[in-house]
């Protein structure tokens, strides 16, 4: 679980980060990225029922998203909202294929 003060919980936060932040789109996730003042970076995940039917399945996805987040945060720069969308393409994927499509978008991020 991530901690409370790296997530965005809210619609205003999440509409902020999709109105003013910088886009990433490849077959399998959307990336959007919004610089802030915070001290910290935060997260979003978007996962819709299209990606799959099964709660299970979707929470799986999040939880390799997160975990994925968790560890690579301290590469990130300080102060940068993170929106990750995730595509259908990307359910049926191992954690090790859905990490790799992971680290391609957080490398677009880095730069």
């Amino acid at each position: 679980m991530l901690r409370k003060e790296n997530r965005i919980r809210l619609k205003k936060e999440f509409d902020q980060v999709f109105k003013r932040g910088l886009s990433f789109y490849n077959k399998n996730l959307g990336v959007k990225v919004l610089k802030t003042e915070l001290k910290v970076s935060r997260l979003g995940i978007i996962i819709s029922n299209k990606v799959s039917k099964r709660a299970v399945e979707r929470n799986r996805i999040k939880r390799i998203i997160r975990d994925f987040f968790k560890k690579e945060i301290e590469g990130l720069k300080i102060g940068k909202d993170v929106v990750i969308i995730v595509f259908p393409n990307e359910a049926n994927k191992s954690k090790a294929e859905i990490e790799k499509d992971l680290k391609i978008a957080l490398d677009k991020i880095k730069k």
